[in-house]
């Protein structure tokens, strides 16, 4: 017989409905029908559904866990900045370091660098040729990115252990290479040239002229840097749909128009990046220039890093050296504004 309350109603399976005295005192006793679901329900839904706790480390966590790269970074990279910026004022030669005396000049060693020909003819001469390599730098790069994407897996993984190899080969090994390859005398470029029919290129000096000089430099750059552009364009490649290519060459699209509308626009922020990490790799590159070359002949081939070298370490005129390299640093700092700003506004975008 139902007590007097809530009325009993029949759920279609036979069971007691809600308004049940046996759910009712359920309900009462916040527990289920086997008296466990309500001692598990408040602690379940404290655990979720209750707030966390503030312990007031949260706000500092993030910066612990940078600690280790700013501090890297302030080591290696800001105090050697200010170093050079400091020395860059100073009238500093081999007899003030021996005797660790600090003879301040003010702003004489860039008045002076200023006013050299030399330093100009060595800005000329860095600008045109970082704008040539990177020019040439990019274009077989992308070519042998092109190339990775399409081949089959068996010739990509070849193409790509060469790719490796010539980029893990450290700088002034792969500067030994060279230097033997164009030697004077034992070199197998003049020896291979030679037995193609140019019996004039039979032992000719490549370090003789300031354009055959700068022609093997270029090609040890170039060589050192395309498997870092051509991954990066595979890479990217990846990333672009298949249905993209096949709706392009249903409209009758050849391979330039796919790579101008399709890939171009994908992967523009990737060629942006690439091109001024090139520019400064380029722009100061020193071991290559000095190695093959060391600034000569009669110092036509001293790029801004070989010039701030030879007047800073040869002429012991360090004072002067920093300086050089100080205005270096700037001419980098103004040349990738444009990249900078090109961040900034997808940042704002964003």
């Amino acid at each position: 017989m139902p007590s007097k309350g809530a009325p009993a109603q029949l759920r279609d399976d036979g069971g007691t409905a809600v308004g049940s005295p046996e759910h009712s005192g359920d309900q009462a006793r916040g527990t289920g029908g086997n008296g466990t679901a309500g001692r598990f329900r408040p602690r379940f839904g404290g655990k979720l559904g209750g707030k966390r706790r503030d312990t007031g480390n949260d706000g500092i966590t993030p910066y612990l866990l940078l600690l280790p790269a700013l501090a890297a970074t302030a080591i290696f990279l800001v105090y050697p900045a200010i170093r050079e910026i400091l020395i860059s004022f100073q009238r500093l030669n081999a007899f003030e370091l021996i005797q660790h005396v600090t003879e301040w000049n003010g702003f004489q060693n860039y008045q002076t660098i200023l006013s050299s020909s030399d330093f100009w003819h060595s800005v000329e001469r860095s600008v045109l040729f970082t704008a040539v390599n990177v020019f040439l730098i990019m274009v077989l790069g992308s070519l042998v990115g092109l190339l990775l994407n399409r081949l089959g897996s068996r010739m990509r993984f070849v193409l790509s252990l060469a790719l490796v190899f010539a980029w893990a080969m450290p700088v002034l090994a792969g500067t030994t290479v060279f230097q033997w390859l164009f030697d004077q005398n034992y070199g197998v470029v003049d020896w291979l040239l030679s037995q193609l029919g140019w019996k004039s290129m039979a032992h000719y000096d490549w370090l003789n002229s300031q354009f055959s000089a700068f022609t093997v430099i270029a090609l040890l750059l170039v060589w050192q840097s395309i498997p870092f552009v051509a991954f990066n364009l595979y890479a990217g490649l990846t990333t672009i749909s298949t249905e993209l290519y096949e709706a392009a060459r249903l409209d009758g699209a050849d391979a330039w128009r796919i790579f101008r509308s399709v890939i171009f626009p994908i992967l523009k922020p990737f060629f942006l990046s690439t091109t001024f990490l090139e520019i400064i790799w380029i722009f100061g590159a020193l071991p290559q220039v000095l190695a093959i070359s060391g600034g000569g002949p009669q110092g036509s081939t001293a790029t801004l890093p070989v010039y701030a070298y030879l007047v800073g370490v040869g002429q012991q005129s360090y004072g002067m050296g920093a300086a050089v390299a100080v205005v270096t640093i700037v001419m980098l700092c103004l040349m990738m504004s444009y990249y900078f700003r090109i961040i900034l506004k997808q940042e704002d975008e964003l």
